[in-house]
């Protein structure tokens, strides 16, 4: 059905690239430990002898009933491993009465996998069978960041449900005996090719504007600047999902776990300097206080939990400036008032100074996941300016967009929430 609708784009699509890979050269992949950006060819994992304390097999990815069967045409007849927890539950409540009338599901059972309900559980770092310290997991879900599945001192991997289930047998990550190593391509890096067009249109919204300033929307955004070297921030690194379902927790603890898997101090340094801004006079009311948090690309990556935006919001971080934003977590930081800026520019000159051999991802020069060398921002929002004050220079000035009046007048009503309350009152 797919080949015969012959998907296009538009005759007009523009593109900044053009990649193509080489499938004949691809051999299967396993991703971690702790982060979807790592991957490592399965063959050369299954060299190291990686042992293993627990595998999963739930969630609503990859726990289909295609996933169950693909997993017990491996265990058919075996054991799960000695010293190995393997943790299964299906997709849904129905997924799991289609696996029971296949066999399937009786199957995993008898070869000793423990069942769980349908729903959330440990990867999002719930329930029961979390991972402990140091500890080794392999997990047919599609995240495995670090401390999402228990402890940030294990090590999960992300591997297909065959893998997880031939590894749970094992104790080892390793291929089902169904993959002949012979038939597979070198465990290389893929063949790949990169084409960039020679001509490209700039989109007028990239023109530089100015917006005008909604009432009640601060002109700008001002105060110390802090800087988090490191790119694919995750939310699970921003709020960790063991906070994520306690109904009960206030802003003011929010803000007191805001990103503890990536900085454990990170929370108390906001506090501090928030408190020392609270001692000097109030700014003009044109003018909103706090500490604004610089870090790389792709912040904010991974799942949809607002409270990655409203913990930072609360801990005393209004505004972010970044290379670029993980799309769900904008439009969630928009939706409760956090503002987001993308500076690229900015970016590279504090990788550039900052960062532990000038590279994102190691913290800064002396090993600080959170870089704080005094200097000062103010993001001018309305007219696309950064100026950042650094001690004994002049400020340095970077051009970005502008925050348009939707985002302005969402801001101004404290979030969605107060938006639509407004909307409703203004019908009534």
């Amino acid at each position: 059905e797919v080949r015969a609708l012959q998907l296009a784009s538009d005759p007009d699509a523009t593109y900044a690239s053009h990649l193509v890979f080489d499938l004949s050269t691809l051999v299967p992949y396993v991703s971690g430990p702790n982060s979807v950006k790592v991957s490592n060819p399965l063959p050369a994992l299954e060299e190291k002898h990686i042992a293993i304390n627990k595998a999963y097999l739930l969630s609503c990815t990859n726990a289909r009933l295609s996933d169950i069967s693909a997993a017990a045409a491996v265990m058919k007849g075996r054991k799960v491993a000695p010293g190995v927890e393997f943790y299964v539950a299906a997709a849904s409540s129905e997924v799991q009465l289609d696996a029971e009338r296949q066999g399937d599901w009786q199957t995993l059972i008898q070869a000793g996998a423990k069942p769980l309900p349908s729903g959330c559980g440990p990867c999002i770092g719930l329930g029961t069978g979390l991972l402990e310290d140091g500890q080794v997991g392999i997990s047919a879900t599609n995240r495995n960041y670090k401390g999402r599945m228990g402890s940030p001192k294990a090590q999960a991997y992300l591997a297909s449900p065959a893998v997880v289930a031939a590894s749970a047998v094992k104790g080892y990550i390793c291929s089902p005996d169904t993959l002949d190593p012979a038939r597979l391509p070198s465990a290389g890096t893929p063949t790949f090719s990169i084409a960039t067009p020679t001509t490209q249109s700039t989109p007028a919204s990239a023109a530089l504007t100015k917006e005008s300033v909604l009432p009640g929307f601060p002109a700008t955004f001002a105060g110390p600047l802090l800087f988090a070297p490191q790119d694919n921030l995750n939310t699970d690194a921003l709020y960790p999902g063991k906070y994520t379902y306690q109904d009960d927790i206030t802003l003011e603890r929010q803000a007191e776990v805001v990103m503890e898997n990536y900085d454990p101090s990170f929370a108390g340094l906001v506090a501090s300097i928030r408190k020392d801004q609270s001692s000097v006079p109030a700014p003009a009311p044109s003018v909103k206080p706090g500490v604004i948090l610089v870090s790389g690309y792709n912040f904010g990556t991974g799942s949809s939990r607002e409270q990655a935006a409203t913990a930072l919001k609360a801990a005393g971080v209004p505004l972010v400036l970044a290379g670029s934003f993980g799309d769900i977590f904008k439009r969630n930081a928009i939706n409760n008032g956090l503002v987001c800026v993308e500076c690229p520019e900015l970016v590279a000159d504090l990788t550039r100074e900052y960062a532990g051999d000038g590279k994102r991802g190691a913290g800064g020069k002396n090993g600080e996941l959170t870089v704080n060398e005094g200097l000062n921002v103010e993001v001018h929002v309305a007219e696309g300016r950064v100026e950042v004050s650094r001690p004994g220079t002049e400020k340095k000035t970077y051009s970005v967009g502008v925050v348009g009046a939707s985002v302005q007048e969402l801001w101004v009503c404290g979030g969605l929430e107060g938006y639509v309350l407004k909307s409703i009152q203004a019908e009534a």
